[in-house]
């Protein structure tokens, strides 16, 4: 797998965001580096039959766009979700090719990196999240730290248990 680094090339608070956020996204990319079509879509937890690496990469680009265009910027949601099928996003995963998946997630996190460099972290998004309250840049990138970083762990666990790769 490919090595990755988390340490910023500078030390301001942006650059440090920005780095962690992109080292997770890398590190998705990287967990999935490799994986047959059909490793990729398979459901090797009993449990969770929607959890495929297709549908953890699918949901990671999903869950951006999100929090990024709906709850920051305050666009319409044109997600794949629906009041019945709330994990569309998982489910329809297996339908693509996961090359496409990584390649569409990869070109959202390019624009989306774009959408933070412009904007001040103290900038407040659009939407109101569940409570009422109206989060910030700053909070919206701390929390998809957060997600990633905690998807990367499911990732690992269903690539161990597809095809035997492990990796740091």
């Amino acid at each position: 797998m490919t090595r990755l680094s988390d340490t910023p090339p500078a030390w301001d608070e942006r650059t440090q965001l920005a780095t962690f956020l992109d080292y997770a996204r890398d590190t998705a990319r990287a967990k999935c580096e490799g994986v047959s079509e059909e490793n990729a879509r398979t459901a090797p937890l009993p449990g969770s039959p929607l959890m495929t690496m297709s549908g953890v990469i699918n949901h990671l680009r999903w869950v951006e766009y999100y929090w990024f265009q709906v709850v920051f910027l305050g666009e319409d949601d044109k997600g794949p979700w629906t009041e019945e099928d709330p994990d569309r996003e998982m489910r329809i995963a297996v339908d693509f090719p996961v090359a496409q998946l990584l390649d569409e997630y990869a070109g959202q996190s390019a624009r989306y990196r774009e959408l933070v460099a412009g904007h001040d972290l103290d900038a407040r998004a659009e939407r109101p999240i569940r409570d009422g309250r109206h989060v910030d840049l700053r909070w919206i990138v701390l929390h998809l730290v957060e997600e990633t970083s905690r998807h990367n762990g499911h990732l690992d666990i269903l690539r161990e248990l597809v095809d035997g790769t492990t990796g740091a």
